[in-house]
């Protein structure tokens, strides 16, 4: 539960700096309920799924070589960000109240987009993480970096 907590938390304020930074919508403009959705999918989604996928990925690529951290980069940022992303803005995008049709449209126009940014930031995190981190720590360690993330991807899901 601590770690959903977390994970949630780091979602809410990826969203708040997104929108007081980023959009600068000040207070008069901004969207708690839009923060609220963001932590509820962090605590909810991305927590227990990123941090199951780690078991799963250390399962099938056991060690902390350099070449098991490069294997495990090389599956987690060629199946599973896809996928992960691929769930996660319909995710964002239904619970901001999206028709099926607006949802689908929004996920075409910002999918590839989101996953270049992604293959920008995650990959290096991605290959220190495998080699240099515990599995133990891992999570935590990708949640430190998740700020900058989760403020691009509320940027990039709420954008008109």
């Amino acid at each position: 539960m601590q770690l959903a907590s977390v994970r949630g938390s780091l979602m809410g304020i990826g969203d708040i700096i997104s929108q007081q930074l980023i959009e600068k919508r000040g207070l008069e403009k901004y969207e708690v309920h839009r923060t609220l959705t963001m932590a509820f999918i962090g605590c909810s989604f991305v927590g227990p799924v990123v941090g199951g996928w780690y078991r799963v990925l250390d399962r099938l690529i056991p060690g902390n070589a350099r070449m098991d951290a490069l294997k495990k980069m090389v599956v987690d940022q060629g199946a599973f960000a896809p996928c992960f992303l691929g769930c996660l803005l319909p995710l964002i995008g239904t619970l901001d109240g999206l028709s099926a049709e607006d949802n689908w449209a929004r996920l075409r126009r910002d999918y590839s987009d989101a996953l270049i940014t992604n293959y920008y930031i995650w990959p290096p995190v991605q290959l220190a993480n495998f080699y240099l981190i515990p599995l133990i720590y891992r999570l935590a360690f990708v949640q430190c970096i998740s700020v900058v993330w989760n403020t691009y991807l509320s940027w990039k899901s709420h954008r008109s």
